[in-house]
């Protein structure tokens, strides 16, 4: 369900939180679905259960997630027009980035928007 890279730079509980709410965003896990424990998460990618269980307190801190007693922590409730937000949301810090990126490279935006469309068409392709 989950690909862990400890060597990445990126703390493994936020590669946690930023994959549910990425699967969640696109509707692979919808309201009800349940994530694997804690311990079997933990257990599976050799990580201290501690990891796992900070990103599930944040993603149900933010209402993405579900705690109920004995059982296994489930996906929330969520609407098609706040899932359609969060994808917008998600992808705000990539766009953002890009900018930044193409403006230290000088590139103005319609330089930009045409290397994006020839990128896209090169993966359609391939």
């Amino acid at each position: 369900m989950f690909i862990l890279n400890p060597q990445s730079g990126i703390p493994i509980y936020r590669q946690v939180v930023d994959q549910v709410r990425r699967m969640v965003a696109s509707g692979q896990l919808v309201s009800g679905s349940e994530l694997p424990s804690v311990r079997e998460l933990a257990v599976q990618h050799a990580v201290n259960p501690m990891t796992i269980s900070k990103a599930y307190a944040l993603l149900e801190n933010e209402g993405l997630l579900i705690r109920q007693r004995g059982k296994p922590m489930q996906v929330a409730a969520i609407s098609k027009e706040d899932s359609k937000q969060q994808k917008q949301d998600l992808l705000t810090p990539a766009i953002e980035n890009l900018l930044l990126v193409a403006k230290q490279l000088d590139l103005d935006i319609d330089e930009l928007l045409l290397l994006i469309k020839k990128h896209v068409k090169n993966k359609r392709e391939s």
